[in-house]
């Protein structure tokens, strides 16, 4: 109330002028008091007003009355007034709230009792539940103590639980052991002992209690009563694998490996007796694959075809027949000597089964021995990844393996130890080598090392024999009797023919391979028979049969190759250039034959003149004789020729195109003698003697059509 008559009473009087209209003008309105003088006035000083009016200017009330120019005493009256009276007002009030004042008294002094006596109650409480949480600390730890307690009680009862269970000898586990059948239910309680077993030796403080003292005589009793079983048990089963017919590969997957923890019983709990079932089992795998082996041998022998003796070499003369000499034998038996034919199949055939020798012996079929050594080697090799993967899972030992196969492999060896000394088919065991590789392959696909060993030897042993060989054929070739061998015939000679065959299989058979060994050996045979060839060739007296007997094996030698497939390599390109080369030489030969004047005409006076001009000038009397006998007879001559290639080539084709060549280049010739005819004075006389380029074009074309 004070502060609101405060305000009305400095409000100024009328509301004339608004606070942003007013202007603030300190020095006119200081200009405007007066002063009153005073009794006191001596004791006023005004020091330090100005500032203190600067000061206040921006309060409204003090700005509102300078603005206005009130008196200060006056305003100073107007001021007590107002606060007497507001006291006066204030007292009035008051007096009139009294009663109500000495109510809210008595009610504080009420409250003030109450909350003293809550202060007491709350005081009691706060010693009470002091005294609960003391209480609660101590069940608190006692909690904790229990908790601990229990804790290790159920450990300890857990362990002893399990000390119990592992160490006890249930009546029914006697009773299976001793008088139960080995069968699923006797296997799982036989793991129940292993672990009895392993837990009574495994741990120390079970070695010291009294439990044990108690059952270990038992569970030794039982242990010596289960081996005595189980060894029993196996024993009969690996009997059974010497029953003849024994399906060996079904009894060890349907029943063997079914007690497969038999073996790991023994392993664990009775190694000598173990070690006697291993044994057992390698020496019985051992005995029963080396019969199946060796009688699979011996049926396979029969079915051998023999293809090559030692006689039968590149350079060698078999034509002959005697007692001793292999000349009778059939035809197509003989022509696979060197010749690779369909024996190139066995290769794409890698993986088919094994021959049946009781179903191949009744249809009265040969086969090369290649043929058997894939199909003993496809037997090995499946025989072998049985083995080898039930052995893993058996035994769990490689060992065993090599134990069992030491039979088979003696027999293996035997039996190529009598083979190879008698084979002498450098084809056969060029097939035998890249069948043994394809067998590695197999080997590796399958993820089975265990022939890797086997398998390199084999490769070791084939490759000296073929090298063997293949300097049998080599030497044959160097020490020919060429004597002996000429025919007198132009036509490809049959050794030509053996080494052209026998080429392109070595060819054929090193498509995929690039064995660079081969490619040396074939390059020493090639030498070997361009000397023979060259010695034949001598042979004949005619210069011109020479080539043709060179022409006609080297077209028949290319032919061969090319007939192999695309992979003639270096050696189809040095008897293409031989070719080219010796075809050279005939058509000049065959020339010269005919139109000898002619060439030579051409050859020594036409290049001599067209050369030079120290030479004596050639004259219509030199060439008219050359130019009329031609005219006379060439047409003739061409037929001549026509015939002499029919008879003396035995590739027509080859005939023909040696024939083109050779009148090409008698065209070429008769072109130059034309044209040196018009560089000769007076040489126009002869021009109606003259055969036109395109009479002899025509003809040429004629024979062209021929084929």
């Amino acid at each position: 109330m004070a502060e609101a008559a405060t305000n009305e009473l400095l409000k100024p009087e009328g509301e004339a002028t608004d606070a942003s209209k007013s202007v603030f003008n300190l020095g006119a309105v200081v200009g405007d008091l007066t002063i009153e003088e005073d009794a006191s006035s001596n004791d006023i000083s005004l020091e330090g007003l100005q500032q203190e009016l600067e000061e206040c200017k921006a309060d409204e009330v003090v700005a509102n009355i300078l603005s206005k120019g009130v008196k200060l005493r006056e305003y100073t009256k107007g001021v007590e007034n107002n606060l007497r009276q507001v006291e006066l007002d204030s007292i009035q009030e008051y007096i009139t709230e009294s009663d109500n004042l000495v109510s809210l008294h008595d009610q504080i002094r009420d409250c003030d009792v109450i909350l003293s006596q809550m202060e007491t109650l709350l005081g009691g409480f706060q010693v009470e539940i002091g005294s609960i949480s003391s209480d609660i600390k101590i069940l608190q730890e006692k909690s904790l103590d229990m908790g601990l307690k229990l804790k290790n009680r159920k450990v300890a009862e857990s362990k002893l639980a399990k000390f119990v269970e592992d160490i006890i000898v249930p009546p029914r586990m006697i009773e299976i052991i001793v008088d139960g059948e080995v069968n699923e239910e006797y296997l799982r309680t036989l793991e129940i002992l292993s672990k009895k077993l392993k837990f009574v030796e495994v741990d120390s403080m079970v070695k010291t209690s009294n439990a044990l003292k108690d059952v270990q005589p038992e569970l030794e009793r039982l242990r010596q009563k289960a081996i005595s079983k189980v060894f029993e048990f196996m024993i009969q089963k690996l009997y059974a694998l010497r029953k003849p017919k024994t399906n060996i590969q079904i009894l060890q997957q349907s029943i063997l490996l079914k007690y497969k923890y038999v073996i790991t019983f023994l392993k664990e709990h009775g190694k000598e007796i173990y070690n006697e079932v291993r044994v057992a089992y390698t020496d019985t795998m051992n005995k029963v694959l080396s019969a199946h082996f060796r009688a699979y041998i011996q049926a396979l022998e029969k079915l051998q075809l023999d293809i090559a003796g030692p006689t039968d070499l590149i350079g060698v003369d078999t034509r002959s027949t005697s007692l001793f000499s292999r000349g009778r034998e059939p035809l197509k038996n003989r022509s696979a000597i060197f010749a690779l034919g369909d024996r190139i199949n066995i290769l794409k055939e890698i993986d088919e089964p094994s021959l049946i020798p009781h179903i191949a012996e009744a249809s009265s079929k040969k086969y090369p021995y290649e043929v058997l050594f894939r199909s003993l080697h496809k037997l090995l090799m499946d025989t072998a990844t049985s083995e080898y993967v039930f052995c893993g899972d058996f035994f769990g030992e490689e060992s065993v393996f090599l134990d069992i196969f030491s039979g088979p492999f003696t027999v293996m060896d035997e039996h190529f130890g009598t083979i190879l000394p008698n084979c002498f088919d450098a084809i056969g065991i060029m097939l035998m080598i890249r069948i043994t590789h394809q067998h590695q392959l197999i080997m590796s696909r399958r993820r089975i090392p265990c022939l890797d060993s086997y398998l390199d030897k084999v490769n070791i042993s084939l490759w000296p024999r073929f090298k063997m060989i293949f300097d049998m054929h080599i030497n044959s070739l160097r020490n020919a009797n060429v004597k002996t061998l000429w025919e007198d015939d132009v036509h490809p000679h049959y050794v030509m023919r053996r080494y052209a065959e026998f080429t392109a299989s070595l060819i054929q058979l090193n498509v995929d391979y690039g064995d660079g060994q081969l490619d040396l050996n074939m390059e020493r045979l090639k030498m070997a028979i361009d000397d023979l060839l060259i010695k034949l060739a001598k042979t004949f007296t005619k210069p011109k049969l020479q080539t043709v007997f060179l022409i006609n094996n080297y077209d028949m030698t290319i032919a061969v190759l090319k007939e192999a497939g695309p992979e003639g390599g270096k050696i189809q390109l040095h008897f293409e250039e031989l070719l080219k080369n010796n075809t050279a030489v005939y058509v000049e030969e065959l020339l010269v034959e005919h139109f000898g004047n002619l060439i030579k005409f051409v050859k020594t006076r036409a290049s001599a003149e067209e050369g030079s001009s120290d030479k004596a000038a050639i004259t219509v009397t030199e060439v008219e004789p050359l130019v009329k006998d031609f005219g006379s007879r060439w047409k003739a001559a061409i037929e001549l020729m026509h015939g002499d290639v029919i008879t003396s080539f035995s590739n027509f084709l080859c005939g023909m195109e040696i024939l083109r060549a050779a009148l090409t280049q008698l065209l070429l010739y008769y072109t130059r003698l034309s044209d040196c005819m018009k560089r000769i004075a007076g040489g126009s006389a002869l021009n109606k003697d003259l055969v036109s380029i395109s009479s002899i074009m025509y003809e040429i074309r004629k024979y062209s059509r021929t084929f």
